[in-house]
């Protein structure tokens, strides 16, 4: 889904254009990555480079080759910290999960927990 100015040129050149080379801004070398699905029907490569503009925050610029497809996306700042809150909290609830696990196995073996140790 690639926008289209009134130059023709595409939203994601315009904006990778100004941002490039600017003194408050820095970004990251673009990465390479191959997707290759468990049967193997067709790969998908994504390129991703995020840039960091002082005042602004980060804009992910996506990149998606498969088959016949090229697609080229702008992420904007604030979607990209909406992704980077919610990979945090899903952390959060991975490890108190994995805690509450631990717990409950460590009190089924009759060890306690080393705050109650003295008592």
């Amino acid at each position: 889904m690639e926008e289209k100015n009134e130059s023709s040129q595409s939203l994601f050149d315009v904006r990778s254009g100004t941002l490039h080379g600017l003194p408050d801004v820095v970004h990251t070398r673009p990465a390479t990555l191959r997707f290759v699905p468990p049967l193997g029907l067709g790969t998908h490569t994504y390129i991703v480079q995020t840039f960091r503009e002082k005042e602004r925050g980060d804009t992910i610029f996506l990149e998606v080759f498969a088959a016949k497809e090229h697609v080229r996306i702008v992420i904007p700042s604030q979607v990209a910290d909406t992704i980077a809150r919610q990979r945090d909290q899903l952390t959060g609830q991975s490890r108190s999960r994995a805690g509450t696990r631990r717990a409950e196995e460590m009190k089924r073996q009759g060890i306690k927990p080393g705050f109650m140790k003295g008592k």
